[in-house]
């Protein structure tokens, strides 16, 4: 079997890969045209790239130059949006760090990227200061957003915008994403403006974006799905954005009717929920007419859910991609009923292989590709691909293999080559569409001075989809309580981390070689 790949893409032109310009490039186009709105003003593209440029002039005063990180720790608002093109204008990295981390999880990548600006919420400073009081090698400057005297807007008010650097090259990076560790601590995938833009473009073509779109944008901006699958493509395009911080299904389906939004994106979890509120009929009863479809991602979505949301008039467009490579399948509306429960086929700008995990340890020139039906793990080259992990390589010698990157996904496929996802050659389960390592979460049980092992298994969730149970023996003389170490971790793993459960043993079952052996482990 050959690998799945497109036509060869055309190399990008300077314009369309220079992302710092293209708020720019609108607002000489479309001035008027909506840009985003969130939950505290809406700016057209005149109004968004007068507030990038003046952004870009206040991070240029504290000098953040090329190759630079920024960390925005912040919810679903545009300001996210203003920080990344206002760094790319100077060449600089951005951070979207996750809301729902502990000030422990965001001083490690503090440390670990040493940004030299934090914007961050005014209601979260206290959690900000805590933060970067525990953080060893990293003190930024901290910008408050938000509030009643909103050091972020005055900031804006007091600068004069920056002129964007000279053409940037498609391989400088441009973001930052931090993604759990296999090995017990995350690690930053650092993704290039090459890969932004043909993710942009696959985007485009298979939601087929044009400008008089309006996508709204309830989940997180930190994440993949929301930036750069379902924002940035659409900024690309010169489409509006509705963006809501929280997800309430019924402030979703109102915005969708008020809005006119035409397509919007969730996790499984979220489609289930805003099914539930449209049954009830509040605020209503049937999609309104300017959806075109909804997109799902982060989980593969049950065939029930498809097919309700169809018998409701509305398309649901399934697709599969990672932080490192964005999207990597879509399936098209047409085909959802039929090949319920695949992700899809390759997109264009990338290639893409099942592989035999037995070869995987081999050079990629002696890998075999699986035949239909069987199970390989899914392989991506082309320019959709990250450049690698920040200051991680044990980890990029792992994952990236010559011009291949192991997603670690295993899956099967059919005669067309539509993909069906099947588990993870990892250990990484989804949690409500957060990804989750047992192996973070593990580490963090052994930094409890009461806990000599600990193991982390995933168990099936109806709400979900997947929950965490965990199992701990007592270190050598002691003694350990299960409920007393879940109120310890309350403050140092972000809630969709934290187990479920936790169950004492006396040993962890191990092979003679001292793995432990999971499966072997079943709630009492």
């Amino acid at each position: 079997m050959s690998p799945a790949s497109a036509a060869e893409p055309p190399p990008p032109s300077p314009l369309d890969h220079d992302v710092g310009r293209w708020v720019d490039t609108h607002a000489e186009a479309r001035p008027r045209a909506l840009a985003w709105a969130d939950d505290h003003r809406r700016c057209d593209y005149a109004t968004a790239a007068e507030r990038i440029g003046r952004l870009s002039g206040w991070l240029s005063r504290q000098g953040v130059g090329s190759g630079d990180r920024i960390a925005v720790w912040l919810g679903n608002r545009g300001a996210t949006l203003e920080a990344l093109f206002a760094a790319a204008r100077l060449g600089a990295i951005t951070l979207p760090v996750n809301a729902r981390l502990t000030p422990d999880e965001v001083a490690f990548q503090l440390d670990d990227c040493r940004p030299s600006v934090l914007l961050v919420e005014d209601d979260w400073r206290a959690r900000a200061d805590e933060a970067i009081g525990k953080a060893e090698r990293c003190t930024p400057v901290v910008l408050r957003v938000g509030g009643a005297e909103d050091a972020y807007e005055a900031a804006l008010a007091a600068s004069e915008p920056e002129p964007a650097r000279e053409t940037p090259s498609p391989e400088d990076a441009v973001i930052l994403m931090y993604t759990s560790g296999t090995t017990g601590k995350p690690k930053g995938a650092l993704l290039p403006l090459r890969k932004t833009l043909y993710n942009c473009l696959n985007a485009e073509r298979y939601f087929e974006i044009v400008a008089s779109d309006r996508v709204l944008v309830v989940a997180p901006l930190f994440h993949s799905l929301g930036l750069q699958i379902l924002a940035l493509p659409a900024v690309f395009a010169g489409a509006g954005l509705v963006i809501q911080e929280g997800f309430d299904p019924a402030r979703v389906w109102r915005a969708i009717a008020d809005e006119g939004v035409t397509y919007y994106g969730g996790v499984p979890t979220m489609h289930e929920r805003l099914l539930e509120r449209l049954a009830s009929g509040d605020p209503i009863a049937a999609p309104p007419g300017s959806l075109r479809f909804a997109f799902t991602a982060g989980a593969a979505a049950p065939s029930e859910l498809i097919r309700a949301y169809h018998e409701r008039g509305l398309a649901m467009m399934q697709g599969y991609g990672q932080t490192e490579t964005s999207i990597l399948t879509c399936l098209d509306p047409a085909s959802t009923l039929t090949k319920a429960g695949s992700v899809g086929q390759p997109v264009l700008h990338g290639e893409i292989r099942l592989v035999d995990p037995r070869t995987l340890d081999d050079p990629p020139e002696a890998w075999r590709d699986v035949d239909i039906g069987e199970v390989g793990e899914i392989v991506v080259a082309g320019p959709i691909t990250m450049l690698g992990y920040w200051e991680r390589p044990e980890a990029n010698a792992e994952t990236l293999r010559g011009r291949w990157l192991r997603t670690g996904d295993l899956a099967t496929r059919d005669a067309d080559f539509d993909v069906t996802l099947v588990g993870r050659a990892r250990e990484m389960y989804i949690s409500g569409g957060e990804n989750v390592y047992p192996a973070e979460v593990e580490a963090t049980l052994l930094e409890h001075p009461d806990v000599g092992e600990a193991a982390v298994v995933a168990v099936e969730d109806e709400t979900w989809g997947e929950v965490g149970i965990a199992y701990v023996a007592a270190a050598p003389g002691g003694s350990v309580e299960g409920d007393a170490v879940l109120g310890w971790l309350a403050d140092r793993l972000a809630r969709y981390k934290q187990p479920r459960a936790i169950h004492v043993v006396e040993a962890l079952p191990r092979t003679a070689s001292g793995k432990v052996q999971k499966h072997r482990l079943t709630a009492p």
